[in-house]
């Protein structure tokens, strides 16, 4: 379970991504993280860890997080949270009792962040690549002690919540007593200031916590990383105009927006560098087998072939809004596939695709599995996979 947003703050927004491990041989997870995005700009961040684990844990936290992610989107109090939580859940047959601990993030347009925290794991929160010690307020709602906070977001803020089967990992194992809440600061520290996205620091996260439980978790493990960053706009061309005589308009309107600019397909790299003036230099170095090589044009950030390498990208995409297993690979490799993954899904908040609708006459050979329409599926699910990890896109068609 995991998943990634971005939410606008302003000139700021945050980064929000998560997962989630499942105990040892349960089939569903008993933590469960709800978003909210409010009219007024804001976002609700509910992370639940329901009793015990499997079937009656998981619907212990879904109840819990949709109820006040709800409630508090509809700007009730947090004590008529609480009381309505208490009241609706199921009692627990071997412990009587029934709740869910919980850790919520309520994220405002004036950059700040309410934080509500009953029972879960203190929330990280990392400043200027160091621990941030922020205030907490006690209070006991309905018997329940409860910490508030309010603290007014920085540019680079990572707000890390957990549920406690992280801190539980290792226990009796590589750790006598868990991994502490100062050990995970300190590991995540390492990262704060490196280009990683949330999606992909709650993955390192909870990754580590299941090497610690050597692959055999035996609690549920959940990480919500928040990152907090300014808005960065990307531009990516694919294919040429239908028309010749729009060529000069598309290249005009691609190379005047703000950001930096990707340029995906033999031919259009070329109609790019004649626009420019400027010579192509193509790449012989194969850095992935399966991957064409990319090329360079003064100007560009990054020119690769179109097709092969913009499927691959989708599919990095849909593995990284599933498990994310293959994270080290795009997040590391040199090929074009990789580096495009690299500046859409860690760096880019805002992604405008200029489309060619050229028909590219290679392409209709029925002995090729390539046609357009593929290709125009190809980009429309792209676009609706960026917008599931909170980018905003925008698609242009020539």
């Amino acid at each position: 379970m995991n998943n990634q947003r971005i939410q606008s703050l302003s000139h700021l927004c945050a980064d929000i991504g998560y997962k989630s491990i499942n105990h040892d041989g349960e089939l569903l997870c008993g933590d469960h993280v709800d978003i909210v995005s409010n009219d007024d700009g804001s976002t609700i961040v509910v992370l639940a860890d329901g009793l015990g684990s499997g079937v009656k844990a998981s619907i212990l936290s879904t109840l819990t997080s949709k109820i006040i992610s709800t409630m508090m989107a509809a700007g009730l109090s947090l004590e008529d949270c609480v009381s309505t939580m208490a009241a609706t859940l199921p009692i627990c047959s071997v412990r009587g009792v029934a709740y869910s601990t919980f850790t919520i993030i309520h994220l405002k347009q004036e950059h700040v962040a309410e934080l509500i925290q009953y029972d879960n794991p203190q929330i990280i929160w990392i400043r200027d690549g160091k621990r941030y010690d922020y205030p907490k307020t006690e209070t006991t709602i309905g018997g329940k002690t409860i910490y508030q906070s309010t603290v007014t977001l920085c540019e680079n803020d990572l707000i890390i919540a957990m549920s406690d089967g992280c801190p539980h990992a290792g226990i009796g194992t590589a750790y006598n007593f868990g991994w502490k809440l100062d050990d995970i600061a300190a590991f995540m520290e390492d990262f704060a200031n490196l280009d990683y996205n949330a999606k992909t620091l709650s993955t390192m996260l909870v990754d580590t916590c299941n090497r610690l439980y050597d692959n055999h978790p035996g609690d549920d493990a959940t990480a919500c990383v928040i990152k907090i960053r300014k808005r960065a706009p990307m531009n990516l061309l694919f294919g040429p105009p239908s028309r010749r005589d729009d060529c000069d308009r598309m290249m005009s309107l691609f190379f005047s927006k703000e950001g930096k600019h990707i340029i995906c397909g033999g031919t259009t790299a070329s109609i790019a560098a004649k626009y420019l003036r400027k010579p192509i230099r193509p790449s012989i170095q194969y850095h992935n087998s399966d991957i064409p090589p990319t090329a360079e044009i003064d100007g560009v950030d990054l020119v690769t072939e179109g097709m092969i390498t913009v499927s691959k990208v989708l599919e990095y995409a849909k593995d990284a809004l599933a498990d994310n297993e293959q994270y080290e690979l795009w997040g590391y490799q040199q090929d074009g596939a990789s580096k495009i993954c690299r500046l859409l899904f860690e760096e880019a908040t805002d992604i405008n695709f200029f489309v060619g609708k050229a028909v590219n006459p290679a392409h209709q050979n029925p002995g090729l599995p390539i046609n357009f329409t593929i290709k125009m599926n190809l980009v429309k699910e792209l676009a609706e996979c960026l917008t599931t990890m909170g980018k905003r896109v925008k698609l242009l068609y020539f």
